[in-house]
């Protein structure tokens, strides 16, 4: 079986903001945020997963976790109505 990687969007339910990031366990990955083990969304809690896609690698989550960063990767989401 393939090992997979995971490109997610979290959403803050308490100011609304998203957060961008990769994993391989995506459960574990939101258990720590939400568990405020994660200092850049300590203040933000609680998070739910907004939109998650699926990679073979690690390399390509990461890639795709940085085009959502971006201007092209931001507009792509509003475009598809995913934020």
């Amino acid at each position: 079986m393939d090992v997979q990687y995971y490109t997610y969007i979290l959403k803050s339910t308490k100011d609304g903001k998203y957060y961008y990031g990769h994993s391989k366990d995506l459960t574990k990955r939101l258990k720590e945020h939400n568990a405020g083990k994660v200092r850049s969304t300590k203040g933000r809690r609680p998070f739910v997963i907004l939109y998650s896609e699926t990679f073979t690698s690690k390399s390509e989550a990461y890639k795709r976790e940085i085009y959502f960063k971006s201007i092209e990767g931001y507009n792509y989401l509003r475009e598809n109505r995913i934020i």
